[in-house]
């Protein structure tokens, strides 16, 4: 039977792109799922591996769905490689908790993050251009790949182009921050929809309304729809310090084992943010974190 990768799902139809085929980017075949799926509760997701089986381009069925080395919520989609992160300078305004969050997923999934802070050409603030730049150097301090970039001045761009060859990458962030907009900017054949800022809202409009991964810089890239918050389900607690990098190579310091670095004593983890060798708004945003994971409601 032959095999391919889901690349969009969209009304109950799956497009599966075979690589195997002669054309240079293979042949796209549309599929319906099979009953089984709804019957396993198994939900089919762009990026799976799977086996079809087609007659022609218009009727095929998915047959079985290849084991997943990783898979996300929101956005839905699996077996992804890396992450851009993308969050605007200005409009909306830059978050450290909001992108510390989407660190933690993507970390928990390991997926390998890289920071793309967006619209740099709109901040005429010298205060808030040497904050952006204070913060870059803290991720990357950490060990984060971080870039700044302009999608309307091509800033920055020639930099990330690189990290696409041959990966699945996944652009994930808050809903007006410019996924889109950089996307079109790196290819700009792609021509995918963006909306302004809504002023009365003051965040920004969904304008991509489905997962899909295209081809784009020798690799496959999936533009999703933005979203402004995050839930740490399936995270315990006892995992969360390892998707801090800086928080888990400390953790090894700590006096007891299971250590979740709140009031336990002789805490490696505590000492080093007191000493600013962690920094401090990352350790708040793990301890407030943490809180939210011990406060979860169980699910049965």
């Amino acid at each position: 039977m032959p095999e391919g990768k889901i690349i969009k799902a969209l009304s109950g139809f799956y497009y599966v792109l075979d690589e195997s085929d002669d054309t240079k980017e293979g042949k796209v075949i549309q599929c319906r799922g099979r009953g089984i799926f709804r019957k396993n509760k198994i939900t089919p997701l762009v990026g799976d591996y799977v086996v079809y089986q087609a007659e022609h381009e218009k009727e095929g069925y998915l047959l079985e769905i290849k084991d997943r080395t990783n898979e996300l919520v929101r956005p839905p989609i699996s077996n992804v490689d890396q992450a851009v992160l993308v969050f605007s300078a200005v409009q909306p305004t830059f978050s450290t908790s909001l992108l510390d969050r989407f660190l933690v997923l993507v970390e928990a999934n390991d997926i390998l993050p890289i920071i793309c802070i967006t619209k740099m050409d709109l901040v005429n603030d010298q205060k808030t251009k040497e904050a952006i730049h204070a913060y870059a150097k803290d991720y990357r301090k950490i060990g984060y790949e971080v870039y700044l970039t302009s999608s309307k001045e091509q800033n920055g761009l020639p930099d990330i182009i690189p990290h696409f060859r041959n990966k699945t990458t996944v652009f994930a962030g808050q809903s007006g921050v410019g996924k889109s907009s950089l996307l079109n900017a790196i290819s700009p054949e792609l021509e995918l929809r963006t909306d302004e800022i809504s002023e009365h809202l003051g965040r920004g409009k969904h304008t991509t309304r489905h997962v899909e991964l295209i081809h784009t810089s020798g690799g496959l890239v999936a533009d999703t729809p933005g979203f402004s918050s995050l839930e740490f389900t399936g995270i315990e607690a006892e995992e969360l310090g390892y998707t801090f990098p800086e928080i888990r190579e400390k953790s090894a310091e700590c006096k007891f084992r299971g250590c979740l670095h709140l009031k336990e004593p002789k805490c490696a983890v505590k000492q080093a943010a007191e000493n600013e060798e962690i920094t401090k708004y990352r350790y708040d945003h793990y301890v407030e974190f943490m809180m939210e994971i011990k406060d979860r409601k169980p699910r049965y």
